[in-house]
Order: structure tokens, then sequence, then C-alpha cells
């Protein structure tokens, strides 16, 4: 099966690279034919043709940033994080296989086992998981009052 993918974050340094790496040699160990765009903060690398886009069976999109969808009417589309990308690219494959077997020309949000372990946190929670293990020396700052922490509240 032939599909196409896109992978995108706000940086667009790492883990968009990781997602797109490992989406391609998933769908490669499973036999099926695969391209991948990524998308960052450094442009577009490796952009999708029209032609490869035409000839795909399903689009896989595992982003989080908003990606034009316009260039993929009438596919089959798998929408997921780039978390899905990394840890789950097996279950977004199946999925789009799913939906592109099914004759469905549908975009549905993925259902990976990463998006289904992941909670809200409470406040209480979130202020057990500040403190340092026992016997753990925590290093640095208050983590609390990081920016990777102030932009988890803001987006969350």
């Amino acid at each position: 099966m032939k599909i196409v993918a896109i992978t995108s974050c706000p940086t667009g340094i790492a883990h968009s690279q990781m997602a797109a790496e490992n989406l391609r040699t998933t769908a490669e160990d499973l036999g099926h034919d695969v391209s991948v765009e990524v998308q960052g903060a450094m442009g577009t690398q490796d952009e999708l043709t029209t032609e490869e886009i035409a000839a795909a069976d399903a689009v896989i999109i595992a982003a989080d940033t908003s990606v034009n969808r316009d260039r993929f009417e009438d596919k089959p589309l798998v929408n997921g994080t780039v978390k899905d990308g990394v840890n789950d690219a097996e279950g977004l494959i199946e999925q789009a296989i799913e939906l592109a077997e099914s004759g469905s020309t549908a975009a549905i949000e993925a259902d990976t086992e990463s998006t289904e372990t992941e909670t809200e946190t409470t406040e209480e929670s979130a202020a057990d998981d500040r403190q340092p293990a026992r016997g753990q020396e925590q290093l640095g700052g208050d983590p609390s009052k990081g920016l990777f922490a102030r932009l988890k509240r803001f987006l969350g």
C-alpha cells in the first residue's frame, strides 16, 4: 500500500524528524511504500509531490502544529500527534490501512495507545511530580517555574 505522511512540531528539530524516521522504517518493515514530508522551523523537507499524493492510498498526519489538509481531499486521512508518530507509528499505519481498505475518504483522529493513556494532571498530582524522588537531589531551580512547565499550563 502507498502511504504519504507529514510530521510537524513547533520547532521541527528533533521530534518531527524522529516521527518521520519511525513512520518510514515501520511502514517499510510492514511492506508498504511511504513518503514522509517534515515541516518545522527550518522549512519543509522532502516535500510531497502532487504525483505522490495522487498515488497514495492513505495519508497520515503526525503533527502538533496546524497542517494544511487541502492537498489530501478525497484521501483517507489519520490525524495524530508527533508523539503518536514516535511511539506508535505501527498503530497510525494500521489505522490508515484499515481506513483505505474500507473505501472511506474520511479524516479520523488517531486512536493510539499513547493518547489513550494520557490523563489530565490535577494541581495536586502536578505538585507531587515536582518533588524529587527519595534519595535523589533536585538539580536546578523550581521545575514549576521553568519554560516547559509554563507552556504546559498555558496550553493545557
